[in-house]
């Protein structure tokens, strides 16, 4: 395993923590600023827009640059992000950090999947992906529960500290086991813009935007569920959250592992299987054994889709991979948004805290929809691949092409 991928994992940890860590500390942090806990709640969905936007904008802007010293100057734009934050006077400036350090995630992962990609072998790219996304699972696990806890003990800008430190040292480990690659050749940022001329790259994010707003909107009121139907204690749901952070470890690396065996035919199956789970859950949220157990199936099966989504993304979009898997990264975080939204709605509409469930089931089974007729519907050479001048370029280690040997 290239030490380099440590280096992009931890660098993930931190982005992770930096966007869900906030939740636990909401409450100190609305009384500490004198602010009503819903004006704190948009500290999360102010994130969540901004992550957005900078995978597309910031991702397209450094498109030309060296991607090392991309990565490089946006861990610098994360460490500046959490440092306002630690040290913000007031609301207002809290948000301004959160925004500065949320710039950084979508172009983060989409640049590191690409530099993550191209130091394995081409049969191993979806694992080195996932391993990437390993620090970002790892941040639901431990990490979360972890920076709440720092921030009960020493307030909440300890938290912002740490994850200062954390940037701190990403910024050194990428700079010494990330190895500098050429930059890719390629045709401006208006040729890269043609790569979403494919169909199928609009398959790839569509279904990214309904795989995680299906499982995702479920998650969001899974509080609720757990406690209001399960009848599970208030006191017990935190550890029952990290039980779901252990399934989104082991699926994020099964999904890798299946992705670089049978891209498409995995993405399939693991799609299926997130319905059935939800539905499942929905049919036995009453019973604590079964709510348990179908949190634990509801984190592994529907994050396992991650890194096969983002290779396949990339894949379709071989002259423009970096703004493709940030494009692909944004998908991730309209559908979070999205899915919240529909699950809010149906218990707004009085159908109960298992309502966002049945709406996960269904939002899921229309991303499998769109896939399965994506995958099967007859490929021409402009919607499945980049046009033959494009991999006529010259060589690049960055330059996605597809193995003889790869099947889907």
């Amino acid at each position: 395993m290239p030490v380099g991928l440590l280096a992009l994992a931890l660098g993930g940890f931190g982005i992770g923590l930096t966007e869900f860590g906030i939740v636990g500390l909401l409450p100190q942090i609305a009384a500490d600023l004198g602010v009503s806990e819903p004006v704190a709640g948009h500290l999360v969905s102010g994130y969540a827009l901004s992550v957005a936007v900078g995978a597309v904008a910031l991702t397209a802007a450094v498109g030309r640059f060296e991607r090392k010293k991309v990565l490089l100057a946006l861990m610098l734009l994360f460490i500046a992000g959490n440092l306002i934050s630690a040290l913000a006077p007031g609301y207002a400036v809290l948000m301004v950090g959160r925004i500065v350090a949320a710039l950084c995630h979508g172009a983060f992962f989409g640049v590191g999947s690409v530099v993550a990609a191209d130091l394995v072998a081409p049969h191993r790219r979806a694992g080195a992906i996932a391993l990437m996304f390993a620090g970002l699972t790892v941040a639901n696990v431990v990490g979360v529960p972890l920076g709440t806890l720092l921030g009960e003990r020493l307030g909440w800008r300890s938290t912002f500290w740490a994850l200062t430190i954390i940037g701190v040292v990403t910024l050194a480990g990428i700079r010494l086991l990330v190895p500098t690659t050429p930059v890719a050749a390629g045709n401006g940022l208006r040729g890269e813009l043609g790569a979403f001329r494919r169909p199928q790259v609009w398959v790839s994010l569509a279904v990214s935007v309904l795989a995680f707003g299906g499982v995702i909107g479920a998650f969001t009121y899974i509080a609720f569920t757990l406690t209001e139907v399960s009848g599970f204690a208030v006191t017990v749901v935190p550890w029952l959250l990290v039980l779901f952070g252990v399934g989104t470890f082991a699926g994020n690396h099964l999904g890798g592992r299946f992705a670089d065996r049978a891209l498409n035919a995995s993405l399939i199956t693991i799609m299926a299987v997130t319905t059935v789970v939800l539905a499942v859950f929905a049919l036995t949220a009453h019973s604590k054994v079964m709510a348990t157990v179908s949190l634990l199936l509801m984190g592994t099966a529907g994050l396992a889709t991650a890194p096969g989504l983002q290779l396949r993304t990339m894949k379709y979009a071989q002259d423009a991979p970096a703004l493709a898997s940030g494009a692909n990264i944004a998908a991730f975080n309209v559908g979070n948004a999205l899915g919240a939204w529909l699950g809010g709605l149906a218990i707004a509409a009085g159908h109960g805290f298992v309502s966002p469930l049945w709406v996960g089931a269904g939002v899921t089974a229309a991303g499998l929809a769109v896939l399965a007729a994506g995958s099967t519907r007859p490929r021409s050479r402009a919607s499945a691949a980049p046009p033959e001048s494009a991999s006529a370029a010259p060589s690049s280690p960055c330059r996605f092409r597809r193995p003889a040997a790869e099947t889907d």
